[in-house]
């Protein structure tokens, strides 16, 4: 088991933790970046404000423990998303989208706490048409096993399959784990990584704890929760090299600097109902 740590960061005030891409491990299966962000509590009148910015390349994964977000797209989607619920926005050839707080949680304060991921789209997808796909808690499969509480988020795990349309093999499941309980990891895939959200781990007799990622290969073992356990596994089949730039991914150089142009001169569709946009920052270096 390799063993990853979370890094903290800040983004636009709103704690976060980045698990990928890590130094020693770019990608867990087509899985190319993972924020947990909070858990946080809010002041009030304050909230998330992530004004329009872009992506191409990736599909990104929102879903929400405590708090709500406000999804609007450059297709004109709008849709508020609260914990439980899944935002799967497929970005292909360009998309633009904003994330924020609701009003109704800017007063009086509200916590905020949940993950964003993203996943690398397969090369014959990079340029697929955007779209843009919202799917309520109740659609996703959950079951009990053992004294635990899994839920299928997307793809593929332990026999059940979630609705949402994905472009490769992946899964993404989130379990909450009882003391002394074991959960043996899914194994039909390439890849498979294990983040534990909070509580304690024990695998093949490591230790892994709250802020941490286990990433397998080939092995797949048990997991032992030695405290009431909160974890997320994601992981599937490897979808080749991929670069990032910024909130942009893809298998050629080229076409990100081709989306760093688009950016800079403003050539992506608008967000209908935003006004302003994130910066494309200053290359480091």
């Amino acid at each position: 088991m390799k063993i990853l740590q979370a890094r903290e960061k800040d983004l636009m005030g709103l704690p976060i933790r980045r698990l990928l891409p890590a130094r020693s491990q770019r990608t867990v299966g087509p899985w190319i970046f993972l924020d947990h962000m909070g858990p946080t509590t809010l002041a009030e009148g304050k909230g998330v404000d992530v004004p329009p910015h872009p992506h191409i390349g990736l599909a990104t994964v929102t879903y929400l423990f405590e708090g709500a977000f406000l999804h609007r797209d450059s297709l004109g989607s709008r849709q508020t998303i609260v914990p439980g619920d899944l935002n799967w926005m497929t970005a292909g050839r360009g998309i633009v989208h904003s994330e924020r707080s609701p009003d109704t949680e800017r007063a009086p304060s509200r916590p905020i706490h949940g993950l964003q991921a993203w996943v690398a789209l397969p090369q014959a997808h990079e340029e697929a048409a955007p779209s843009f796909a919202h799917h309520p808690r109740a659609s996703l499969p959950s079951w009990r096993e053992g004294g635990n509480e899994l839920c299928l988020i997307a793809g593929e795990a332990y026999g059940h399959r979630s609705p949402v349309e994905v472009l490769s093999p992946l899964f993404y499941v989130e379990a909450r784990l009882a003391r002394g309980s074991e959960l043996k990891l899914p194994d039909a895939m390439e890849e498979c990584g294990v983040y534990v959200i909070g509580g304690q781990l024990s695998v093949a007799g490591e230790g892994l704890a709250a802020y941490e990622m286990g990433v397998f290969d080939s092995e797949r073992p048990s997991l032992r929760a030695e405290s009431p356990s909160h974890v997320v596994l994601l992981g599937g089949d490897r979808v080749g090299e991929r670069l990032i730039s910024w909130n942009f991914v893809s298998s050629s150089k080229e076409r990100l600097e081709r989306a760093r142009d688009d950016w800079r001169a403003q050539r992506f569709d608008p967000v209908p109902g935003e006004s302003g946009f994130m910066p494309l920052p200053e290359r480091r270096g």
